[in-house]
């Protein structure tokens, strides 16, 4: 009868145990998937932030890169 009890005992403690790892594992699992959206939009947002307060560099640099590669074409098709 004791030996009986005590297996109910270890198979309750058991089933709880396993309940609360569920239970953690599956807050944990949300909690990484919110982290990680959050951290997503944030460095976007940090991104616009750049991409708006340095606007004129861009453009700057853009356009200094566009023309350098048509002189290089040019140079090239024209054999120059």
């Amino acid at each position: 009868m004791r030996n009986k009890l005590a297996s109910m005992a270890a198979g309750a403690f058991l089933a709880k145990e396993w309940a609360k790892e569920k239970a953690l594992a599956a807050l944990t699992k949300k909690r990484r998937g919110i982290d990680g959206i959050l951290v997503t939009v944030g460095l976007c947002i940090i991104a616009l932030l750049i991409c708006i307060a340095m606007r004129d560099q861009m453009i700057a640099f853009v356009n200094q890169i566009i023309g350098e590669l048509t002189a290089k074409a040019s140079n090239i098709l024209g054999g120059s």
